[in-house]
Formats: structure tokens, sequence, C-alpha cells
């Protein structure tokens, strides 16, 4: 008997931030995402949530850092490894802007066997895949 596809996604991942402003500035501007959401909580807390401009159905959470424990791992929530993903159809265009509005990228364009890809750093020191995929075939591993 074979298994039904689970009906779950993933709809947001939360990434911790210093500053709402700053971090919606950068996502908004240099990444080209939508604010899709900027609902106050109260006591300076805020739901802000952020979409890739290409659309789809999940975002990110951009949670601002309470106490020092938390604002220790902004910048560096995966240990330094690259922890998100930027998936994109054209990759030359989108690179180029992203460098013009002052994305640091760690290396040239690669083209592996899953597609064009490349690692930028977000505003907080995040590690960032900006990927296009070869189509359909393996992922990265």
């Amino acid at each position: 008997m074979e298994t039904p596809p689970p009906r779950a996604r993933i709809g947001l991942a939360t990434l911790l931030v210093a500053d709402y402003d700053e971090a919606i500035a950068f996502f908004t501007g240099p990444l080209g995402f939508t604010l899709t959401e900027d609902t106050p909580l109260g006591g300076g807390k805020r739901w802000v949530v952020v979409t890739p401009g290409g659309g789809g159905s999940s975002g990110l959470l951009l949670a601002r850092a309470a106490g020092e424990d938390q604002a220790a791992r902004v910048g560096d929530q995966t240990g330094g490894r690259v922890g998100f993903f930027l998936y994109t159809e054209d990759f030359d265009a989108d690179r180029r802007r992203m460098l013009d509005a002052g994305v640091h990228f760690e290396e040239e364009p690669r083209h592996e066997p899953y597609g064009t890809v490349a690692v930028f750093r977000d505003l907080y020191g995040n590690r960032w895949d900006l990927l296009q995929p070869a189509g359909p075939g393996p992922s990265p591993r």
C-alpha cells in the first residue's frame, strides 16, 4: 500500500534580526522580497513577514532578538553553514541586481550538476545560496 503524500508544508521560518526596520529594508530592497505583514503586537514587538518576490507559499518571520542569548545568535543561526536558499529563474540578473545594491557574495558563481549557485551574506552575516536550479534532477547536497 502506498503512503499518501503529506498535507503539511513549511509556511514560515523565523530569522532573528537586530532591528525590524533595517531587516525589512534589506529584504525588500536588495533581495526583492515583499513585505507581507507588519503587525504591532505591543511592547515593541511586531509580527513581520517577508516573502520572496517570485511568489510561493513560504516566507520569513523577521523576529527581533529578545535578550542576550537571542542577540548572540543574530547573524549566525546555523553555525556558519549556509542556512537559507533563495531560488531564482534568472541567476545573472538577480545576482547583478543584488551586487548593485551592495549585497556581499563570498564567491563567483559555480555551475554544479544541480544548478548555478553562489553564496552571499545577508545584512547580519547569515549565509545564503542564490540558486538557479538546473531543472528536475539531483538537489544540492
